[in-house]
């Protein structure tokens, strides 16, 4: 599997609706995305990005188009567990504990292990799962485990659902604005956090927000969407070093890469208007 990306889109087309109602919410859409990237999707409301992300993970299929990843369909890699997925709210079983919670995905359909061998020619990556309540103990939930969901804060619920799909070691993670109902310091707290987890496993993310600060501090690659109809305007390349800590705030390149993401968002909506 060696050089093939973790995700790759082509000419991707999905249409909601029939005749003048009809809403084209990605249209002749292309994408790339390179094993172990940290790639976001920013744009306005409409233009596209959860769609996007939704065929990604074989939830939702496009009219036409094709999608890969690491060079199969979605849906025979869902099958075979290499797609994880963080949505926007953390979707926990109420009975069962945090630990129950996140290691539930390991108990049931273990013969997605061998469709992932036959996929990607090893198996390492599902036999070397990481331990579950280390990953639990890294997002500040150790004192958690045994906690029902509804004993949880906000945050603390979407920390558990983070680790739960995270535990599964995909190869492809999707998440859709996984910190829009927080506040602020919770907000950027889960920022530390799943950098944390995601430089510690390498899985490949793909992520939707509205948030310029956050898509510039979380990603390598910033793409830039605009709706009427939805499509990819921009990518942009965030070349800041990492680990991004908090104090990557006050450094004046980061704030140079909101502005540009700004600019360009900005554009694309000048170019709609005209």
């Amino acid at each position: 599997m060696t050089g093939t990306p973790a995700l790759e889109l082509r000419s991707v087309h999905r249409t909601y609706g029939f005749g003048p109602s009809a809403t084209i919410a990605l249209d002749d859409v292309g994408l790339t995305v390179p094993a172990g990237r940290f790639v976001s999707l920013i744009g306005p409301s409409g233009c596209g990005k959860s769609t996007l992300l939704r065929i990604a993970a074989g939830l939702e299929e496009p009219d036409h188009g094709e999608i890969r990843l690491h060079g199969v369909p979605p849906a025979r890699a869902c099958a075979a567990k290499m797609i994880g997925l963080v949505p926007q709210s953390p979707a926990l079983l109420p009975w069962l504990s945090v630990l129950k919670n996140v290691t539930l995905p390991h108990r049931i359909n273990k013969r997605a292990a061998r469709r992932r061998e036959r996929i990607t020619g090893s198996g390492e990556r599902t036999t070397n799962a990481p331990d579950m309540r280390q990953l639990l103990v890294k997002a500040g939930l150790g004192e958690a485990m045994d906690k029902l969901p509804a004993e949880l804060s906000g945050g603390m619920r979407q920390r558990a659902a983070i680790v739960r799909a995270f535990g599964l070691r995909p190869d492809v993670l999707v998440m859709d604005e996984p910190f829009s109902a927080l506040d602020e310091f919770t907000r950027e707290s889960l920022q530390d956090q799943l950098l944390d987890l995601w430089d510690e496993l390498k899985t490949t993310v793909l992520f939707v927000t509205h948030s310029v600060s956050e898509a510039v501090r979380l990603s390598d690659t910033v793409v830039v969407m605009a709706p009427r109809p939805g499509r990819i305007v921009d990518t942009i390349e965030i070349d800041l070093p990492r680990p991004r800590n908090d104090r990557l705030f006050a450094e004046r390149r980061f704030h140079e890469y909101e502005d540009l993401v700004r600019d360009r968002l900005h554009s694309a909506w000048h170019r709609e208007a005209a």
